[in-house]
Order: structure tokens, then sequence, then C-alpha cells
């Protein structure tokens, strides 16, 4: 392998000779050999795109040439655009305020620029990494910046569009089913009538409120600590430029980012981060338990509940043929619980920064951008490959509907509780049914419980006289 000898702090170290970036991210390479987990192409499109706006305010206050301000532009678009992905090869189990992956950044979009140029990889000259690309910044601002530009696009541009999709796929399976009368069920145990539309009525309602949660947490993330420098109080960086940059990003990006009020705050902690990573931990709640339903209501085909159907997406079992399994509803809750999971890690590390920095910002954007990606997957398979094609199975659902023994619930206002949990005790003990055992009570006539016991009056209200 090629190599090229660049220099840092430290002293001087081989670096690959086809890659741009240096000192810094090869003894970051050297020194952390921990896991495989890398940032995502999010992140890395979230600092192209940090870099380019700073690059612009500090060219507006006289700091930057022409030719130098147009390089570390092109530059920084081709990694908003994933053209040099390759160039970032960091692990997440790094120092914890992601200096190295800041210098990363910095390393390559320097390299690259002096490469456009026409001068010399590794050279510095004429595009330094920390005076020009990292001019009036910090690796402690840029890097919960970059976070929260990456969170915000991702939850914006992909979730939300994903679950207003879902949304939209459960609406209207409630009007293709609110006629369809079937068993409600509490503990697991048959329960009074609904209709298979209020029931998924239900879904769409927490979908939708998972989407207004969403929307209120990242409000919060449009708040960028960039501006705050090494520890708030913006040393080294000209008055306005937070604020000029957030408007720049803001530009670039097409959402509503603003300076944070309080860099200490932006500094120090991301409870920013902390608060969409409980939104996103909802969704998955949400999520888990319609899977869950979905999964119990076609269960059997024939010895379970089997009151709707699935499509039938890929066979089953190795070994017992013509089996179907409810594969997107399992996928659909392992990959909730993995939000769950990367929830609590993004709690414990939001509470560890210490006075004015959060040194495990690593980790919170490793796992909250895992969290938006697998919810905006999961979410897209689990619409087009399952709830789409749900269908009702009348046969089985009035099967179950008319055989419950919680019919005798219409019959409390006309006879009593007492009197109804005997009818409902003599029909399961002697296999009969509730009309069979309230004759044989001489609690009611047969034609007046047929005009009582009618499951499609019984999933509303009683109107008031």
């Amino acid at each position: 392998m090629k190599t090229r000898i660049e220099r840092d702090s430290i002293g001087t170290i081989k670096v690959p000779a086809d890659k741009y970036y240096g000192a810094q991210t090869q003894r970051s390479l050297n020194n952390f050999k921990i896991g495989q987990e890398r940032f995502p192409r999010e992140f890395i499109r979230a600092y192209g795109i940090l870099k380019k706006a700073a690059a612009s305010v500090n060219y507006s206050y006289g700091n930057l040439e022409d030719r130098v301000l147009e390089s570390i532009h092109k530059a920084s678009n081709e990694v908003i655009n994933g053209d040099l992905d390759k160039h970032f090869p960091l692990v997440v189990w790094q120092t914890g305020s992601g200096t190295q992956t800041n210098m990363n950044f910095n390393e390559v979009i320097s390299n690259r620029a002096i490469e456009l140029l026409g001068g010399e990889i590794g050279s510095k000259d004429p595009v330094h990494p920390n005076d020009h690309v990292n001019m009036s910044q910090s690796t402690n601002d840029t890097f919960p910046t970059a976070i929260n530009i990456a969170a915000a696009e991702s939850v914006k541009n992909i979730l939300i569009p994903c679950l207003r999709k879902l949304y939209k796929s459960i609406n209207e399976k409630i009007y293709k089913f609110e006629n369809i009368i079937k068993l409600g069920r509490t503990h697991l145990q048959d329960a009074t009538p609904l209709s298979l539309g209020q029931e998924f009525s239900g879904y769409a309602s927490a979908i939708n409120h998972g989407i207004s949660r969403l929307e209120k947490a990242l409000d919060h993330c449009y708040e960028l600590a960039v501006g705050g420098t090494a520890v708030g109080t913006g040393i080294n960086s000209p008055e306005g430029f937070g604020q000029m940059v957030s408007k720049e990003i803001s530009n670039l990006t097409g959402l509503p980012f603003r300076s944070a009020e309080n860099k200490f705050e932006a500094l120090g902690g991301q409870d920013s981060i902390v608060e969409l990573s409980g939104a996103l931990k909802v969704v998955s709640v949400s999520l888990f338990k319609i899977a869950n339903d979905i999964r119990w209501l076609a269960s059997g085909p024939r010895a379970g509940i089997g009151e709707i159907t699935i499509p039938a997406n890929e066979p089953g079992s190795s070994i017992m043929p013509g089996k179907i399994n409810p594969t997107q509803c399992e996928a659909m809750t392992m990959l909730c619980t993995q939000v769950m999971g990367n929830d609590a890690t993004i709690t414990f590390a939001g509470a560890s920064g210490n006075f004015e920095l959060n040194v495990y910002r690593p980790v919170l954007a490793y796992n909250i951008l895992q969290s938006i990606r697998l919810l905006s997957d999961g979410i897209a398979s689990f619409n087009e490959n399952t709830i789409i094609g749900i269908e009702p199975n009348l046969e089985k659902i009035n099967q179950n509907l008319y055989n419950s023994l919680m019919l005798i619930t219409a019959l409390n206002p006309h006879i009593g509780y007492d009197k109804a949990a005997e009818v409902s005790k003599k029909a399961y003990n002697e296999k009969s049914t509730l009309r069979e055992a309230i004759i044989a009570l001489d609690y009611m006539s047969g034609e007046d419980f047929d005009r009582l016991v009618q499951p499609d009056k019984m999933i509303h209200p009683t109107k008031s006289k």
C-alpha cells in the first residue's frame, strides 16, 4: 500500500496515499480498533452541510479567500452527496467528544479542496483543516450540531412520511371494516363486541399521536450548538457566527434550524436528542402493540383466533409444508425492542455530561440515527407487506362472536348483573347457548333475548331517552 507522510501536533504518521483523511484520522484508526459500528450516511451528510455553511459565513466576514471558499464548497458538496463516504472510516467507540471525527471531516474536505486547487494532498496549503475548514468552530459545538441536523432531517424527511403512509393505510381499513362486528378481548379473554373498524381506529390514533410527539420533539432539535466553540462562550468566533451559520443550515436543508439560546446547555448536554429518543420510544411502543395485535388476530389459521388474514410473503417453515408466519410483525416487534434499548443508552449518555461538555456524543449519534432508520424502514415494510393486504375472515369472526358468553352483558340493564352471571355460568357448564340457558331459567323469552342481544347495537353508548 502506497503511503504519504502527514504531520500533526504529535509528529508525523503514514497515511494511505489514496485517502483524503490525514494524521489525526489515522491515529484514531490505529488507537481505536473497537467494534465495526461507524457513523451512517445521514451523519456524514449533516457534517458536510455544517462545514459548507460555516465556510459561507466565514467568507462573509472576510476571513476566507474566494478560491478557498469555492474549493471548500465543492468538497463539502461531495461529502453531502455521498461521493466521499469511503474516506470516513472511524468507529463510534472513540473519544467521547468526537474530536477525531470532526478532524476526519476537516482533513477530508481540506485535502480534497487542495486537490481541486491543484495543490499537494497533505500539505495543508492552500486549505488548512484547522485554520480554514474548522475556522470559528470546535468539535464541541460542531459534533452536537451535526447530530441535530442528521436526526431532524431523518425524522422530518423520512420517518414522519413513513408514519403518514401507515396512518393512511390503517385509516382506509377503518372505513372498510366499520360494519364488521367482532368479539372484543380484555385480559386475552372474551369481552363485549366492537367493530373491526373501531379496533383499527385505535391503531390509527396511536400512529397519529406518534407523529404529533415527533413534531413537538423536533422543535428542540432545530436549536443548534454551533457558535459555542469550546465551552459555550464562542471564543475564536466572530459575533453572530452561530446565528448566521444556523440560518445558512436552514437555507441548505429547508428546515427551521436556529441558534440555541444558551450555548452552555447545548454543549453540556444533549437534551434535545434525549427528548427525541423518548418520542421514538413511544412510537415503537405503539408499533409493538399494533404488530402484536395483528399477529394474534391472524393466528391459526384454524387453531388460533384467525379473525383476519395477512399476506403470505414467504414460506414459514423448513419442515412444515404450507406454513405461513407473521414475519413482518416479528420484524417490527424486534426492531421496536432495539429502539427501546437505544433509548436507554441515549438516556444514560445524555445524563453523563460533565460541566461544559457531554463526552458521550458518538454513541448518542449512532443510536438515535439507528432508531430513526430502523423505524423508518420497518414501518415502510410493515405497511407494504402486511397492513395493506389485511382482510377479514368473516366466518371466524362470526363464529367467535356468537359463541361468546359475554354477549350476556347486554342484558345487565334488564335482568341484573347477578342473574346475567347465572345465565352465563349455566351456558358455560352445560355447553349450551345463552339463549337456551336464559329460557331454561325462565328469566326471559327467546323473542325478548333476540330483540335485546344484537351485537351491532352493543358497540356504542346507550342513547339517552
